[in-house]
């Protein structure tokens, strides 16, 4: 796989394509990042970015993971120190989960949010950018809430952080998208060159196929779960026999097998019984999807590779957890 494949697998969205093969040209040594506020416990929406990271160290780029402590503390996440003591604990799962840490920056907000430079630039685009321009940007991670003068800056904040980490590509959930393109309207204001952006792609409600997977409704998956917690939650997942039955609905554990197994293992192995036709072994995920479709793979047996594929991506992450909490 070239570099350019392993920038854009699985991705959703690629700004601009045309850019995006330039860095594939000599990637070594560019930087890219993705932002997190620090949230206490990685679930599979944090991984689906953190697999996409791995993918750009595979193709020789540095990683820079931005531990955004000012973020999360003007989204009322807790004090500083309590938010500084759960980005450490992010940290160490990261690793864990495979991010290669001589490839791996960790960067606080708050080393240089509060800077002068960086505090002039943030005036300057919050006397240029409208209200509902500011908030359109943030709309998608804000949800339902009501909007706060903290959620205008926070997407000028994002806008500029790309400048400041002196980064090469942005990357982010597919929720980022608009935060993203307020940067490329608004860097070039500052004087600032504008970066491509790598989009991943959002996961579904695990058990309707519906909207996306969420930590705060509905199930998801995450590094505090057992063994038997991971394969409860994936037994009682949707999964019709089509990939888009209704035209409306997603396959969850299709997609699970999308962006989370097969960007991590060289070959997926279903193991079953002769009498059901002995074991089945996978090197890309559409021979697996095709397989479902056709009847050859059982959901069940699909829903249990799954679950085991799962952990084991997810176990050293639960292991220091529990090192960190012993």
């Amino acid at each position: 796989m070239d570099a350019y494949e392993l920038l854009t697998r699985n991705a959703e969205e690629v700004v601009t394509d045309e850019e995006v093969r330039d860095l594939a040209k000599d990637p070594e040594g560019k930087r890219a990042y993705v932002g997190y506020e620090p949230s206490g416990v990685l679930h599979l929406g944090h991984l689906l970015t953190a697999n996409k990271l791995i993918d750009l160290q595979d193709a020789g780029m540095e990683v820079v993971v931005l531990l955004a402590d000012v973020h999360a503390y003007l989204n009322e996440k807790g004090s500083f120190e309590e938010i500084r003591a759960t980005a450490e604990q992010m940290k160490a799962q990261f690793l864990a989960y495979g991010l290669d840490e001589e490839q791996t920056e960790f960067v606080y907000g708050s080393a240089f949010q509060l800077e002068e430079e960086y505090t002039l630039d943030l005036h300057h685009l919050e006397r240029e950018t409208t209200m509902n321009r500011a908030q359109r940007a943030m709309a998608e991670i804000q949800g339902d809430e009501t909007a706060k003068v903290s959620h205008l800056v926070y997407p000028l904040m994002q806008t500029l952080d790309i400048e400041y980490l002196d980064l090469d590509l942005a990357v982010g959930g597919l929720d980022q998208r608009k935060v993203h393109m307020l940067a490329r309207e608004k860097l070039p204001e500052l004087e600032y060159d504008v970066r491509p952006a790598i989009h991943t792609p959002i996961v579904a409600d695990l058990t309707s196929g519906e909207g996306k997977m969420s930590s705060s409704e509905g199930i998801t998956i995450s590094m505090e779960d057992s063994t038997e917690d991971l394969e409860e939650k994936v037994n009682s997942a949707f999964c019709p026999p089509t990939r888009d039955p209704e035209g409306d609905l997603e396959n969850p554990v299709l997609e699970l097998f999308e962006y989370h197994v097969f960007p991590r293992f060289d070959e997926v192995v279903v193991e079953r019984p002769e009498k059901y036709g002995g074991d089945l072994t996978y090197e890309a995920y559409e021979e697996l999807a095709a397989d479902l479709e056709s009847g050859e793979l059982h959901p069940a047996d699909a829903k249990g590779t799954l679950a085991a594929s799962l952990d084991e991506l997810i176990a050293p992450g639960r292991e220091k957890l529990r090192e960190l909490r012993s």
